[in-house]
């Protein structure tokens, strides 16, 4: 998630065929509505504005854009799915986890491949094999969606209470064990001792509420080489082996927590509380599904209306204190391969001006668009589209080499894109449920992995 020639003839071929298509509609000054999720900074949802203008002058039909948080975006949607009133496009960074599997499957969206398959060319292939899902209404798979944005999982880690604590990057172990023993075990202590404070080494996020809860404990269970799905969506958590692994997964998980190496707090964290604890410095690292927590730091660097001390400490930690990393090896000794999260956006069935939001959609995603537009989020997001993981950007500096790097190694679906039905355990979030069992109400660790297998069985069996 390069052939710049062959790209941009492919979507002018495209683009003509559905701005002709269209025409008439032009002649008619026709108005489309999108529902967008409001960006994480300033300069993505200006990147997106910018590309709505120019559109607009394009091709004279108006757009209408709402921008909605995104806890907001789905029940929004499911209200207006209801009503029949919805969208003609619709984006949130929700969409894909939650909710567009159930709809691909109900028959809800519609089939975008005639704006895809001109131009796949372009996008890396795991971007578009996210976006192909199955329509039970019209039995087949087709691409229910777009590929717009990815992200992965990665490690912030504070250098400068690292140094401390009297170590140096180079001192933290690769091997599975001696990662985890490192943190609770040595910086801790030692950092308390150093600073006098109730700092905890280990951000481990664990909130019913909180998508990184399920994020994170999915880059446990790849550690352990757990596969709840097999390539045709069916479970296979009747295999012993994957029983035997997930209990691994969910025992490491959790005993950060027993040896109190992450902050009490933790259960109850929803998805900005791992980067405000690591912002306040009450915790040495975390990991997180996007460089958003170094990102916050660069975006303070770049902000006029904050003081020159203030951009000067953005800076210095965006350059110097925070770090970007991977997880160690996996216990097995074998690298990771972690899961990408592909983000689409939807035109529904019911949707009034489809052939006009498929338009929007091909100018959305012509290369000089949508870059600005992922780049805007300052490395949260990584790029779908082959030329735009190349661009510069990508090099300037560390925190961007080290996503550039992790996804230029190769990455691995999540199971809901081949069960649509994971994402209503998602949405449940049983991940977090079974970790609070063991924390919270001291049940054993095999006990609540075997409820939670039942729970898998009973949703998406």
């Amino acid at each position: 998630m390069k052939s710049k020639v062959i790209g941009a003839v492919s979507l002018a071929v495209a683009a003509a065929g559905l701005f002709a298509a269209a025409a008439p509609a032009f002649a008619q000054q026709k108005t489309i509505t999108v529902w967008w999720g409001k960006g994480f900074y300033r300069s993505e949802d200006d990147a997106l504005i910018e590309t709505i203008k120019k559109f607009e002058a394009k091709t004279g039909i108006k757009v209408e854009l709402s921008q909605y948080a995104i806890q907001d975006m789905i029940p929004k949607t499911v209200a207006a799915l209801d009503a029949g009133t919805v969208p003609d496009v619709a984006y949130s960074d929700s969409y894909d986890v939650q909710a567009q599997g159930k709809w691909a499957y109900e028959g809800k969206l519609e089939d975008l491949s005639d704006v895809m398959e001109p131009i796949k060319g372009r996008f890396v292939q795991n971007t578009l094999d996210a976006s192909i899902l199955y329509n039970d209404v019209a039995k087949k798979k087709a691409y229910y969606g777009f590929p717009l944005k990815q992200q992965s999982m990665h490690v912030q880690i504070w250098n400068d209470m690292l140094e401390k604590a009297g170590f140096k990057q180079a001192d933290i172990p690769n091997d599975w064990t001696g990662y985890w023993t490192f943190w609770c075990d040595k910086v801790q202590p030692a950092i308390r001792k150093a600073t006098g404070q109730r700092i905890y080494a280990v951000g481990q996020p664990m909130g019913v509420e909180s998508t990184d809860a399920f994020q994170s404990f999915y880059t446990f269970m790849d550690a352990y080489h757990v596969k709840l799905v097999d390539d045709d969506g069916k479970l296979t958590v009747d295999d012993p082996k994957v029983r035997e692994n997930l209990i691994k997964a969910m025992k490491d998980y959790t005993d950060t927590y027993i040896k109190g190496c992450t902050p009490p707090s933790s259960t109850t964290w929803k998805d900005p509380d791992n980067n405000v604890a690591f912002h306040n410095k009450t915790i040495v690292m975390t990991h997180n599904f996007t460089i958003s927590i170094a990102a916050k730091w660069y975006e303070d660097s770049q902000n006029q209306a904050l003081t020159p001390e203030q951009r000067e400490a953005g800076k210095k930690a965006y350059e110097q204190d925070i770090i970007t990393s991977s997880f160690p090896k996996a216990p097995d000794g074998s690298t990771i391969k972690y899961r990408s999260d592909v983000k689409t956006g939807l035109v529904f069935t019911a949707a009034k001006n489809k052939a006009e939001a498929k338009q929007f959609i091909s100018f959305l995603l012509q290369e000089e668009n949508v870059r600005p537009y992922i780049e805007g989020a300052l490395g949260r997001w990584f790029p779908v589209t082959k030329e735009s993981q190349e661009s510069p950007f990508w090099q300037a500096d560390k925190h961007r080499k080290a996503v550039y790097t992790q996804f230029k190694g190769g990455t691995a679906p999540f199971d809901f894109t081949k069960n649509w039905k994971f994402t209503i355990l998602n949405n449940e979030n049983v991940w977090a449920k079974a970790m609070n069992r063991v924390v919270s109400e001291k049940v054993p660790v095999d006990k609540a992995v075997d409820e939670l297998i039942a729970r898998i069985k009973q949703v998406a069996g």
